[in-house]
């Protein structure tokens, strides 16, 4: 079973994860910011990753450092649970359409952190989740997983569905880069190493 667990704690939160890359899309999240639930337990769902989550974070402030940090110890689970990537298929890329909006997302399990967003975020609120942090999120679940990560809108809208959309089609794109190809030995790589 490749299981990632970790555990982070700062001044400003308190966070703990597990994670199944090889689930069934069941999840246990807990974070205190409701549509930040939603989108976790969505990229649960989507990528076939079994997922628990539980953030303390001081939101009496904000939700940044709560959102953020959720997204630095994804990606150090991340990174844990695929070991030493032998064997891995590496790359990703998933289009996901929610109604007016359609996103792509790409992934390369490369050990090189790289993070590249073309959408046009706003700052509309969604409960308690301003929808700019989601680029806070993905860039720290991508330098802490050691993937490059690259996020288009090709078609925008509602800034519900844009978000949805784009944690969908990272879970997918991730499931496929995570996904192991008999085909590889060892590493996929020229180089005979990743990063």
């Amino acid at each position: 079973m490749r299981i990632g667990e970790v555990s982070r704690t700062t001044l400003e939160t308190e966070i703990k994860v597990k994670w199944n890359l090889d689930g069934k899309g069941q999840s246990k999240v807990k974070t205190g910011i409701g549509f930040f639930d939603h989108m976790l337990t969505a990229f649960a769902k989507h990528g076939f990753f079994d997922l628990e989550i539980c953030a303390k974070g001081d939101l009496e402030v904000d939700a940044h450092h709560t959102v953020e940090d959720v997204g630095i110890v994804l990606g150090q689970a991340l990174n844990q649970a695929l070991g030493n990537k032998a064997g891995i298929a590496r790359f990703g890329t998933a289009f996901l359409p929610m109604d007016e909006v359609l996103v792509m997302a790409s992934i390369d399990i490369s050990g090189r952190p790289y993070a590249c967003f073309a959408w046009n975020l706003t700052d509309e609120q969604l409960g308690a989740f301003p929808a700019v942090l989601a680029e806070e999120f993905f860039r720290a679940l991508a330098f802490n997983g050691g993937i490059t990560l690259h996020i288009q809108e090709v078609a925008g809208g509602n800034m519900h569905h844009l978000l949805e959309a784009a944690f969908k089609a990272t879970a997918r794109a991730l499931a496929q880069a995570c996904s192991s190809d008999p085909r590889v030995e060892g590493l996929l790589s020229t180089k005979g190493r990743l990063g």
